[in-house]
């Protein structure tokens, strides 16, 4: 029997419970417009070898990755993890690994993401790090914003951050050679085309 996944109308409900900021709900709701719209890059490469993750599960993870963040900006807590436990109390265990993993992954194999065989926390992961509040923006644009946002002027830190984004450029490039569009070429597919569900950032439902 297959786990449970949250609908989009469940998650945006979820987003109201843990009483989610707007900024934040903005931003998740563009995660999950990104990662959609990979999706469909991927489905419609003619790489055939192409794994695509299955979408109910990668837009739940993107809408429900930051479940956490607005509890946490107070005490200052591991967003990922809390976030993590808020699913597992849920009934969603696989939800519950994607937002875990979507700071940093686990599990990173290069070896996998050449045979384009990608999860869906991965693809996640990569959507997050694309998202500056709800603007899309490239991998370095988005490590500047984390240093200076969560580097607290630490060298070891930007380093771990920096380590972090390296492995995702990695992931990024072997991703793009499964996706008939460029990495580049992004933040054009998102706001021009339209995917099956056509996230609204406004949506309150």
């Amino acid at each position: 029997m297959s786990e449970p996944i949250p609908s989009i109308a469940q998650c945006l409900a979820l987003m109201d419970r843990y009483a989610m900021f707007d900024n934040i709900r903005a931003h998740s709701l563009t995660v999950a417009r990104v990662a959609e719209t990979l999706l469909t890059g991927m489905a419609e490469t003619r790489v055939s070898s192409t794994n695509v993750p299955d979408t109910d599960l990668v837009l739940a993870g993107a809408l429900l990755h930051d479940i956490a963040k607005t509890l946490c900006l107070g005490n200052q807590c591991d967003h990922a993890r809390i976030g993590r436990d808020i699913c597992l109390e849920l009934g969603y265990p696989a939800i519950g690994e994607i937002v875990r993993e979507h700071v940093v992954l686990k599990d990173f194999s290069i070896e996998r993401y050449a045979q384009g065989i990608f999860f869906a926390k991965e693809i996640v992961y990569y959507a997050d790090k694309r998202v500056r509040h709800d603007s899309i923006v490239s991998l370095h644009e988005r490590m500047a914003y984390i240093i200076e946002r969560y580097g607290n002027q630490d060298n070891f830190r930007h380093q771990q951050i920096e380590e972090n984004f390296q492995r995702c450029r990695i992931l990024e490039q072997h991703l793009f050679s499964h996706i008939n569009f460029a990495a580049t070429e992004l933040a054009d597919k998102v706001a021009t085309k339209r995917t099956p569900h056509d996230l609204n950032l406004t949506t309150r439902e």
